[in-house]
This record gives structure tokens, sequence and C-alpha cells, in this order.
């Protein structure tokens, strides 16, 4: 019997180390899905800037649906406004980045569009991709 309740708490303390872990984990898919979301809206972006040599204004210049439209599992919008794209999280997303927003910006000074993101919120640094650290 005592050898069973070891072996209890020996699993009850792996499994405690073991949760953080995981949701550290869920919470960086959930980022990647939602930066996977903005891949239609970065290449609208990208057409209009070869098309007119600017940024679209908003969603509607760039030819894309409004905010609330696109969305997924963990995005509940995204705008664009000029140069950047904006990615709010909600709907299934974890608390710890629910509300919380990533903006990428274009850099179209080599005649081609590059993005690079930055955190517009609260999001811990261990959660977000390479690319917005």
């Amino acid at each position: 019997m005592i050898e069973l309740m070891i072996v209890v708490s020996i699993i009850g303390i792996l499994a405690a180390a073991a949760s953080p872990v995981y949701i550290d984990y869920t919470i960086r898919g959930q980022i990647a899905d939602g930066l996977s979301v903005v891949a239609s809206a970065k290449i609208a972006v990208a057409e209009y800037f070869q098309e007119h040599g600017t940024y679209p204004a908003d969603n509607t210049e760039a030819a894309l649906p409004a905010p609330a439209e696109i969305d997924g599992s963990y995005v509940i919008s995204v705008t664009v406004a000029g140069q950047l794209i904006s990615v709010r999280y909600g709907n299934n997303a974890n608390s710890h980045i629910s509300g919380e927003t990533i903006v990428l910006t274009a850099d179209g000074t080599t005649g081609s569009l590059t993005w690079s993101c930055i955190s517009g919120g609260v999001i811990q640094d261990k959660h977000l991709p390479k690319s917005c650290q």
C-alpha cells in the first residue's frame, strides 16, 4: 500500500511540473495559428503595394473583408491599416493571450515586402515566435 502511495505521489509531482510547460506549448501554437490566419491579408497588402506603390488604408482598400470577418479558432479580427496588420486574439485562445494583439509591419524599401512582427500588448516573449521577439 505504501508503494502505491509513493507511485501516486510521484505521478502527481510529475504532472504538476509538466502543466506549465504544456500551457506554454499550447499558447505558442495558438499564436502561430493566428499568424497563419494573416496570410491572406499579407498577400492582399503586397498586391496592393505592387499595384499602387503605397499601402492600403484599411481592409476595404486591400479588398479584404471587415476585420471581424477575418477570424480563426484563436483570432477574433485581422485589421489592415497602412503597412500594419493587427491580429487580435480571442475566441478559444488561452486567457494569457485573449484580447492581446500582435502587429505585423511591412517594409517595401527593397521593392518587395518583408514583414516583421511586434507584440502589441503584454504577450510574454517566451510565447512569441522568434520573428516577434
